[in-house]
């Protein structure tokens, strides 16, 4: 990275450093936190953003000097930590320079003199905007990486537009509307509609939906025991094992309560129950879902 990324990226470490020690106690340089510190950061990003850094980028991006910046989705997610709406926030509040005092009066006449001119011409042509995505994984808050989300582009009055995300997760679309509308799609992901407006949701993190069903079904037809376990560690790993949950059935005719084994196994096994199952509410702690609603359709 060039000078002035190495120095944003210095002042993004200082405003997550910042962040975390306003709540937690640790060195103030992130670069000398260790194991309890990482791992409560780690927790304390998730809390707040249901994104995840793994202690091996934290070693890389934070206690090392990188050779390049991270990924565009880890700069959005640190820099939603420290309080701004993403990286391009991030740059845009820690990049101006300011200059001296001697030419403030002239300065400000001519910007009164401007603002109503570029108001008007500003209304009058339309710009090219540029939309940036990074899906994640709803409920691990990692990047979908392995496979490419087919991406609808909704178009008014026009046919769709067909993309793919790249390796990391990610796409860009480039309009002169100030909204988008497109739809997600995966064999392995629940489809989902996303609106978002130019001026709020510039490079967001989208949490996209694993479809259960179609993942565990791919287990069992291409008989990759091992994954199939993998599948189920990773679900032990995020249901606390005291976690409360509960199958709530359709018109108030009651509801079941499951244990942490018992909702895993119903998650690991391809029947049509759990092609139709439905999260309505998820509570997380610490990491770990500690309270979880679903149905059956």
């Amino acid at each position: 990275m060039d000078s002035a990324q190495k120095k944003l990226f210095e002042l993004l470490r200082e405003a997550v450093s910042r962040t975390y020690l306003e709540t937690h106690s640790a060195p103030e340089d992130i670069g000398n936190w260790k194991g309890e510190e990482i791992t409560g950061f780690q927790e304390d990003l998730f809390e707040k953003t249901k994104g995840r850094v793994s202690e091996k980028w934290f070693y890389t991006y934070f206690k090392n000097d990188a050779d390049k910046l991270p990924r565009i989705d880890m700069l959005n997610l640190l820099s939603g930590y420290a309080g701004y709406k993403n990286w391009n926030d991030f740059k845009q509040a820690n990049s101006e320079v300011k200059s001296g005092t001697n030419r403030t009066g002239l300065k400000l006449w001519y910007s009164l003199a401007i603002i109503p001119l570029a108001f008007i011409v500003y209304s009058l042509i339309d710009f090219d905007h540029t939309y940036e995505f990074c899906m994640v994984d709803e409920d691990y808050g990692e990047p979908i990486s392995e496979i490419a989300l087919s991406i609808k582009v909704l178009v008014e009055g026009e046919s769709p537009i067909y993309m793919k995300t790249d390796s990391t997760g990610c796409f860009q679309y480039t309009t002169s509307e100030k909204t988008i509308r497109f739809v997600i799609q995966s064999p392995y992901h629940k489809t989902d509609t996303i609106v978002r407006h130019i001026e709020s949701n510039k490079n967001a993190i989208v949490p996209v939906a694993t479809d259960d069903y179609a993942v565990i079904l791919k287990y069992y037809s291409s008989g990759n025991t091992n994954e199939l376990q993998k599948r189920r560690k990773q679900l032990a790993n995020l249901i606390s094992d005291e976690a409360q949950i509960f199958q709530v059935y359709p018109n108030s005719s009651g509801i079941e309560m499951y244990s942490k084994e018992e909702f895993i196994n119903k998650l690991t096994i391809p029947t049509s129950s759990l092609k139709n199952i439905r999260i309505l509410d998820k509570r997380y702690a610490d990491g770990k879902i500690v309270k979880l609603k679903f149905s059956t359709q």
